[in-house]
């Protein structure tokens, strides 16, 4: 694992953009602004829709801020580093969400106060982002089971968990297989398989760590499919997907390059980006964006 720290200074030109409608409310803010104070900055706190973040973000980027805070979970945190990938602006992360992989990948503090020290200490790093079809993401991007997951997950009116279970049972019920072409580095594969999974950089698929990332600078995609699987496994697959994770001992087929494509008989498929999904024309055009965006990490923390 390697660790590239490219500056240190305390950053005094602090935005923090909170998406409302993630749960969190004024009360959120306030605690924010308690947070940065107390490491000594005087921080702007703004809530903004979950549809507005990259705009809001970019809007911030005029304003002249070092420092564009995204408060919330993997999909507040990727909105806003679509609009800082490219820029000398640093993205510091909250992570005030369920799951929160880039900010453990990066081994940023879960807790709101050492967090906000993090980002005040200023220590940043460049990481890699994933794209597709100018669309950016900074975990991971998927077609076939995820997205479908998803949408049937908030076609329903019920408890969250009621939700995910019926979303679970639709997908196993309609169990099928896309038919793909991936064009690589040195790959040209024909396959069958329930799903296409896309890393930024490359996901441990066994031992302790599996699902994690050792390194965000290493300038590859992950591909991973499983044209041999069963209904049963792809049931394993299904659970661990609502997790955000490919599913631990699957017999999964990995490649990794700079860059791909996946090509379809479908004109269009959806795609999910950081668990967020739309829909995108064919042939899907993947590509590592080496080093775009200047992350805040702990001193002891790596890409």
């Amino acid at each position: 694992m390697t660790k590239e720290l490219l500056e240190r200074e305390t950053h005094r030109s602090v935005t923090v953009l909170v998406n409302p409608h993630a749960g969190h409310d004024a009360n959120t803010s306030q605690a924010i602004a308690d947070a940065f104070d107390a490491a000594g900055v005087e921080a702007t706190v703004r809530q903004t829709d979950g549809a507005r973040l990259s705009a809001t973000a970019l809007d911030a980027l005029k304003d002249g801020t070092s420092t564009i805070v995204a408060a919330g979970g993997d999909g507040t945190v990727s909105a806003v580093a679509s609009a800082l990938a490219g820029t000398d602006v640093s993205l510091g992360v909250l992570p005030l969400g369920t799951l929160n992989h880039f900010a453990k990948d990066l081994h940023i503090p879960t807790t709101l106060d050492d967090a906000a020290n993090t980002v005040v200490a200023g220590h940043t790093v460049l990481v890699d982002v994933g794209e597709v079809n100018g669309r950016i993401f900074v975990n991971n991007s998927s077609v076939g089971a995820y997205p479908q997951l998803v949408v049937e997950r908030r076609s329903q009116q019920q408890a969250k968990w009621l939700s995910e279970a019926i979303a679970a049972i639709r997908v196993l019920r309609d169990y099928r297989k896309l038919l793909v072409e991936v064009v690589g580095d040195h790959v040209d594969r024909v396959a069958r398989t329930p799903f296409v999974f896309v890393g930024n950089n490359e996901y441990q698929l066994d031992g302790l760590h599996f699902g994690a990332r050792p390194r965000m600078d290493a300038g590859t995609l992950h591909l991973c499919m499983a044209p041999d699987i069963g209904r049963m496994r792809f049931a394993a697959i299904v659970a661990s997907a609502f997790f955000g994770r490919l599913a631990a001992g699957g017999r999964f087929e990995s490649m990794c390059f700079p860059e791909c494509a996946i090509r379809s008989v479908s004109r269009r498929l959806l795609v999910s980006l950081d668990g967020e999904v739309t829909l995108l024309e064919t042939p899907l055009k993947y590509r590592i964006r080496r080093r775009a965006l200047r992350v805040v990490v702990p001193a002891n923390g790596s890409a």
